[in-house]
């Protein structure tokens, strides 16, 4: 059969998220705290027990309104369930990989590891606070930055009173740690 005649949009295979930020590189660990664990887990179980039974039931009452090529709900929701069933397969492996490191049973909380709530200054004398969490937990407006991000692996083993340099797109820039704190994140209002 000719491929002019066949649906490519339905090899959804178990792409990674449309967002290359959230991949992980091979061969590291799916680092995530207690807070990020917890919030994949309930997004998991809300599309497994309300999303796609929802989703399914519609489809069904649709197929059964005949000619399916022009039936709006059906094909609609055949869409939605294979992007929901795509979302449960990432959100399965991305729980049967991760590695739950809680920021307060941190031994050493003068340096800067995973979890850490980070006070630094810049080259230009601006101040910024950003917390260290797992690729899956990112969220720019509370400054929840990634494990893996290039501000992270520079400020990584630092203390209080070190300077570190980074290379951005502006180019070099000097970072001085500031404040380094271990608490509890509430991720529970960080989007998906």
């Amino acid at each position: 059969m000719s491929k002019a005649f066949t649906k490519e949009d339905e090899g959804d295979g178990d792409e990674e998220p449309e967002f290359p930020s959230l991949a992980l590189p091979s061969g590291t660990k799916n680092y995530i705290t207690p807070g990020g664990h917890e919030r994949l887990q309930s997004e998991l179980k809300e599309l497994l027990r309300r999303e796609r039974p929802k989703i399914v039931e519609i489809v069904s009452w649709a197929a059964g309104n005949g000619d399916r090529s022009e039936n709006g709900d059906y094909l609609y929701g055949k869409k939605r369930l294979r992007e929901i069933d795509r979302r449960i397969r990432f959100l399965t492996k991305r729980l049967e990989i991760a590695e739950v490191v809680d920021p307060r049973r941190q031994t050493r909380q003068d340096q800067v590891f995973f979890g850490a709530t980070v006070t630094y200054v810049n080259g230009r004398d601006q101040e910024h606070t950003i917390t260290i969490v797992g690729v899956d937990e990112i969220d720019a407006d509370s400054s929840r930055i990634s494990w893996i991000s290039p501000v992270a692996r520079a400020l990584h083993k630092t203390r209080v009173g070190d300077v570190v340099e980074i290379r951005t797109p502006a180019g070099q820039e000097t970072l001085e740690v500031v404040a380094i704190d271990y608490r509890t994140l509430d991720l529970a209002s960080t989007p998906t």
